[in-house]
């Protein structure tokens, strides 16, 4: 499995992608942004990038002659893709806490970038997976359809989400207050967000073996 891994990080991951979480974290600094917008650059860049580059490499037929079965080789290639999603949150996020230092008294129109929202962030990533991957896998080489969905749902996930907050005083006064009951129902949300996010990545794995088992290499 650790071979498979690196194989995909060797082939699909150019270095530049390892410092992609850095350079986009940095824009959780513009105060008040629309800070969803730095984890949906992983949708929007890093994946088409990373599976073209697999598409260009001819990953798939170079992996199908190596002495692995086709469940390791979705599990490496969705562990890589849940790690570069973890690794651009968690980089945004301490990014994101310099921006609640460095602007303590800012009022926020979007989300703040508080525990709360790091929930949605995992959120989104989960809803990403779950379409990305098993439609990926119905044939393990397209996935302009796969992403073109994938991204949809995820932006109009983050598009409801913030105009909800904005709109119902319940919601706003849950990820906008900085009080200690908002501070703890905030920190509910991260909790789900991370249970809903590992619940559909290994769904989504699930689905995408199933699917590839019948992909004829």
């Amino acid at each position: 499995m650790y071979n498979l891994i690196m194989k995909d990080v060797k082939l699909g991951v150019p270095f530049i992608f390892f410092l992609f979480p850095v350079l986009m974290g940095a824009l959780m600094l513009i105060p008040g942004w629309i800070y969803f917008i730095v984890l949906l650059y992983f949708c929007w860049i890093t994946v088409p990038n990373l599976f073209n580059q697999f598409k260009a490499q001819n990953d798939l037929m170079f992996t199908s002659m190596m002495p692995v079965t086709k469940r390791n080789m979705v599990k490496a290639r969705v562990l890589v893709i849940v790690g570069l999603e973890l690794l651009h949150i968690l980089i945004a996020a301490i990014f994101g806490v310099f921006t609640m230092l460095l602007y303590p008294n800012l009022t926020y129109l979007f989300f703040p970038p508080n525990i709360g929202f790091w929930g949605l962030g995992m959120m989104m990533f989960a809803i990403f997976n779950i379409i990305f991957i098993p439609i990926f896998y119905k044939t393990a080489y397209k996935f302009g359809w796969a992403l073109f969905f994938s991204v949809m749902a995820a932006m109009l996930f983050a598009g409801i989400a913030q105009w909800v907050g904005i709109q119902h005083p319940v919601v706003n006064d849950i990820f906008y207050g900085t009080g200690a009951e908002q501070v703890a129902l905030q920190a509910i949300i991260l909790v789900t967000g991370i249970v809903i996010f590992a619940a559909f990545s290994i769904i989504a794995y699930r689905l995408a073996f199933r699917r590839f088992l019948r992909v004829e290499v």
